[in-house]
């Protein structure tokens, strides 16, 4: 796998913050060129002051369509007949909210983030991947192989993003191009602090009979989601994995990363059901 030039490269979305700049500057300092996406320009000042002048930002929105053709095309004028070594999935938003009670448009929202967005991201770049016979990541989560309640847009998508990177791996095998999934557990980002303020921002749109039917056990949630955020790995731990799926010579297609993601793996294959519903309701205390 390679580019027919000596350096590598890879577009990493979602660089503003957390795994996605992690893994951007954990790939610039290995000697990559690095495009990394982001949504505003303070962010873009302050990767550009961390990395080489090997690490070029990229204005993505993953749900403007313009942005994301433009981004494209940009990458392609820069990278040529070499082609994009590497794709790196990683954009996305927690919305947290009772199923039953969640306005449509927000749970769309989770979804076209999440989900939809990668998709498109991938299709617009996935000929520069072929020059290269490159390889594409997705970054999802254990909440992609198993759901916590309230968390059902949330782990819609990532159960999405999972089967998609199954599918596009076997139509890609004919190009020998690569397609691993990374699965963190709990890790030390800000997306469950934006997921509380975005939580916030849906129940103000949610029903009345929100708050009486599940705000008492809704504030549960938040405390243990705030208590294991606290517990969370560092993102370079992810950035790490992902690293070794765009460059090992044999990558594995899945990478459980954490104590936590590989102790949940296990309980839901080994547990039915029911009985891995009490154990997290008893470690939510909800």
């Amino acid at each position: 796998m390679g580019s027919l030039g000596p350096v590598r490269s890879a577009l990493v979305t979602g660089a503003s913050t957390g795994i996605g700049r992690a893994t951007a500057l954990r790939l610039d300092r290995e000697g990559w060129r690095i495009f990394a996406g982001v949504r505003r320009e303070e962010d873009a000042e302050s990767l550009r002051a961390a990395g080489s002048d090997r690490l070029v930002p990229v204005m993505l929105d993953l749900i403007d369509a313009t942005q994301v053709a433009a981004a494209a095309e940009l990458i392609g004028e820069q990278v040529g007949e070499d082609g994009l070594d590497g794709l790196v999935n990683n954009a996305g938003i927690a919305v947290l909210s009772p199923l039953e009670t969640i306005p449509l448009e927000d749970f769309r929202r989770q979804i076209e983030v999440n989900l939809t967005g990668q998709v498109a991201v991938t299709q617009a770049v996935l000929p520069l991947v072929r020059l290269a016979t490159g390889r594409v990541v997705f970054v999802s989560s254990i909440g992609g192989r198993m759901g916590l309640p309230f968390g059902a847009p949330y782990h819609a998508a990532k159960f999405g993003v999972e089967a998609v990177a199954d599918c596009l791996r076997q139509e890609l095998r004919p190009w020998k191009i690569g397609v691993a999934v990374i699965e963190p557990g709990s890790i030390d980002t800000p997306i469950w602090e934006r997921g509380e303020q975005i939580a916030d921002e849906v129940a103000g749109r949610a029903p009345a009979a929100q708050e009486e039917l599940y705000g008492a056990t809704i504030e549960r949630f938040r405390v243990a989601i705030k208590r294991t955020a606290e517990r969370g790995i560092p993102p370079e731990k992810v950035a790490a994995a992902v690293v070794h799926a765009l460059s090992a010579s044999h990558p594995r297609t899945r990478y459980l990363v954490g104590v936590d993601a590989r102790g949940q793996a296990l309980l839901k294959r080994l547990l039915p059901d029911r009985a891995l519903d009490a154990v997290i309701r008893r470690a939510m205390r909800i």
